[in-house]
């Protein structure tokens, strides 16, 4: 049987496999409803602008909750049976689409699948922090935020071929949750107890210099918590502009409507790489990955705000999608440095999670508030604002690069 190391031992290729199929899923919330937000109108006369709204906002804002929820239940409930069921209420909402007929069901559906995906998604990369340490937990985070982004690409490639059908046919795509599902039971009833883990072993080396007093509360190190909060936040809004404001950039640069879809699937296509190779990524880098990462964010902003060209756009998304892969499994891996008590990993996870829905979901507040206030209609602004503010934050990142915000371990260099 073949063997991977942890840090702290071995463990099972069947357990990896299982708890890597977990990350197929944390990413597919709304992915099938948007390919027909445009024909709502002609799938269901009578719907209301409120119905819209609620069918795309609701299941997102319901998904922070439990999170939450999720990341509280694993202090003290098996991580195993938690994440089990949710994957066992995602995929009964992915089966319950198939019988929706009308936009109340389907908001109801909706619903249902975002609790059930707020119960996994801390978890994916909760079950990896509690069963690798040191330099094998941040290259097994980096191939979980890898997985999931992935799995993003090819979804999204398959949900716009399923839109060609019948309207029902891309919630195909949300019974992949029976794939972990299937393996996860496997490894229960073939007897390996090796999926379960003890969360209570404290974080090693460098960055897990945990201090003490004042600084701590309720197990959690708030100075870390705050700047590892601000930094996800931040780089969550600056390239969320990409999925709200591309196709309107797109239009008014007149370059086709299917240019749209190219840079978008090769922006999720550039966050997915790193996680593959963040570990040559942070040795090649060193202490400037996080610098290196904000200015290739601000560069790819800078350059889809000036292109007028599809190739640029191609390589501005590329930029983008690079930085924005780099610091996503850095964050989840210096979130597991947070705490003070093991058993509270997932909860810190959780919470860093949480605040990535949350940035997704103001986004375009902040920027279509800023434009108001500004009295800007074109749409290159938003680009504009946020290279700005990204430079503004590579500076930050330069002057703080010290801090435990933006360093990087020495056991991973």
């Amino acid at each position: 049987m073949i063997r991977i190391p942890t840090g702290k031992g071995t463990v099972t290729l069947p357990v990896l496999l299982a708890i890597w199929s977990v990350s197929l899923v944390v990413n597919l919330p709304g992915l099938a409803v948007s390919p027909m937000l445009g024909n709502l109108d002609r799938i269901f006369p009578g719907a209301s602008h409120l119905e819209i709204q609620l069918l795309t906002v609701l299941p997102n804002l319901l998904i922070i909750p439990f999170v939450l929820f999720s990341g509280k239940l694993s202090e003290s409930r098996d991580k195993v049976a938690i994440v089990t069921a949710g994957l066992a209420v995602y995929l009964a909402a992915g089966i319950l689409y198939f019988f929706a007929d009308s936009m109340a069901e389907l908001i109801v559906v909706s619903c249902i699948l975002g609790c059930g995906c707020g119960l996994v998604i801390p978890l994916a990369a909760g079950l990896i922090a509690d069963m690798f340490v040191g330099k094998y937990r941040m290259r097994q985070l980096g191939i979980k935020s890898g997985i999931s982004n992935l799995a993003l690409v090819i979804a999204t490639f398959a949900v716009g071929w399923l839109n060609r059908g019948n309207w029902h046919t891309p919630f195909l795509v949300y019974l992949i949750p029976a794939i972990p599902l299937v393996l996860l039971l496997g490894v229960r009833l073939g007897g390996s107890r090796s999926v379960v883990t003890d969360s209570s072993v404290a974080a090693p080396v460098s960055l897990s210099a945990q201090p003490q007093g004042s600084g701590v509360t309720g197990g959690f190190i708030i100075k870390r918590m705050v700047g590892l909060v601000g930094l996800y936040a931040f780089v969550t809004y600056a390239v969320s502009v990409v999925s709200y404001y591309l196709p309107f950039l797109i239009q008014e640069d007149r370059l086709g409507s299917g240019v749209t879809g190219t840079v978008t699937s090769l922006f999720y296509l550039a966050v997915f790489l790193p996680g593959f190779f963040l570990p040559g990524i942070i040795k090649l880098a060193g202490q400037r990955t996080s610098l290196m990462a904000a200015v290739s964010i601000a560069g790819g902003l800078l350059l889809m705000a000036v292109a007028r060209d599809c190739w640029l756009l191609c390589l501005s998304a590329i930029l983008m999608g690079f930085g924005y892969g780099v610091f996503q499994p850095v964050i989840y891996d210096k979130a597991t440095y947070t705490v003070t008590d093991g058993r509270k990993t997932t909860l810190a996870l959780a919470v860093v999670l949480s605040v990535n829905y949350i940035a997704i979901t103001v986004t375009p507040f902040i920027v279509d508030f800023l434009k108001s206030l500004l009295g800007v209609s074109d749409n290159h602004f938003p680009f504009v604002l946020n290279f700005i503010m990204t430079v503004i934050f590579a500076i930050v990142v330069m002057a703080r690069g010290k801090s435990f915000t933006f360093c990087m371990s020495n056991e991973y260099i």
